[in-house]
């Protein structure tokens, strides 16, 4: 199963539970933040998966990809700024155990 699949995810999406940085620096794209902005990924537990996955938790699982570096290589570079796109967020694997 895919972060596709458990969460909606769109830009300028006041009503997300939080929000991906979509553009920046290779150490700062990627990174997860509770502050809205129209330029960031927003990340929304759908209806459906709202009793399986905490939105909490989902912030700080984004927090510990951000900090492991597994966002840096899916984000696409021009120059020194780089961005990652929606579609790449959709295919992150999530798992229920």
């Amino acid at each position: 199963m895919n972060l596709g699949n458990v969460c909606i995810l769109k830009t300028d999406f006041p009503n997300a539970d939080f929000w991906l940085q979509r553009k920046g620096s290779e150490k700062t794209v990627g990174s997860p933040t509770k502050e809205f902005s129209q330029e960031n990924i927003g990340v929304k537990i759908s209806d459906d998966f709202r009793d399986k996955v905490d939105p909490n938790y989902l912030y700080y699982y984004f927090q510990f990809l951000h900090q492991q570096g597994v966002l840096a290589p899916i984000a696409n570079e021009t120059l020194a700024l780089k961005n990652v796109k929606i579609s790449d967020i959709r295919t992150i694997p999530i798992s229920f155990k």
